[in-house]
């Protein structure tokens, strides 16, 4: 039998894949309104842990506050919701 046939077979891992901390809007009602909400602001309000490759604003949830949001990535739904309550989105 041919070693490669021997061998258990593994996944792969791709060495350029990038890893975004997920944010949803329910996560960002809790800032008052006018707030701009930055990465920074994100990881002192411990929304989220790591800032990892990026932050990614999901549309899970209602937003009824006019916030300025600065991310590196929005989904389509985010972006509608956040703009819907008076608010603005800038990527980084």
């Amino acid at each position: 039998m041919p070693l490669a046939m021997r061998l258990p077979k593994r996944g792969f891992k791709n060495p350029g894949r990038k890893v975004f901390a997920l944010v949803d809007l329910d996560d960002l009602s809790r800032f008052d309104e006018g707030t701009v909400v930055t990465p920074e602001v994100l990881l002192e309000k411990r929304v989220i842990r790591k800032v990892l490759d990026g932050v990614k604003v999901l549309g899970d949830g209602e937003l009824s506050k006019a916030l300025t949001v600065r991310a590196h990535r929005f989904s389509r739904s985010a972006v509608r919701k956040i703009e819907a309550a008076g608010g603005k989105t800038e990527v980084i």
